[in-house]
Parts: structure tokens; sequence; C-alpha cells
């Protein structure tokens, strides 16, 4: 467990396309390095590897990103 979190719940939010890092940390209080080392401790290489391609860059990921290209798109 991490700040109460269990392991599962964390991995489950990370690999969900809808919950950025900000909800994690908010939720849970682990920021983004923390996110991911759990990621890499407790997935096989080879989940690892493709999560982190799933998410490096990903706008959903990021919601201050996401709210970035919110406001551009809403000024068109």
């Amino acid at each position: 467990m991490y700040n109460g979190v269990h392991v599962s719940e964390i991995i489950e939010m990370a690999w969900s396309d809808e919950v950025s890092f900000d909800s994690i940390k908010l939720n849970t209080g682990l920021a983004e390095a923390e996110v991911i080392a759990i990621m890499r401790k407790h997935l096989r290489r080879s989940s690892f590897c493709l999560w982190r391609k799933r998410v490096t860059g990903r706008l959903l990921k990021h919601s201050r990103l996401t709210r970035r290209n919110d406001n551009a798109v809403s000024l068109v």
C-alpha cells in the first residue's frame, strides 16, 4: 500500500486513459515519478515498456497540457 491505496488501484488508474497523473496525485498523493516507479516495480518489463509508450506524450495523462489544448480549441 502507498498512502493507504493498494498497488492494484494505482496500476488501474495509471493504465486508464481517462485518469490523468494530476488526478492520481489528488487521489493518492503520489507524483508522476512515483507512479512510474510503482509501475516499473510491479509490472513485467514488457508491460511497463508498453505502458510507457502509451502514456509518453499523451495529452489526457497530463491535465495541464489538456487544459492548454482545450483553451486553444475554444478560441478558434
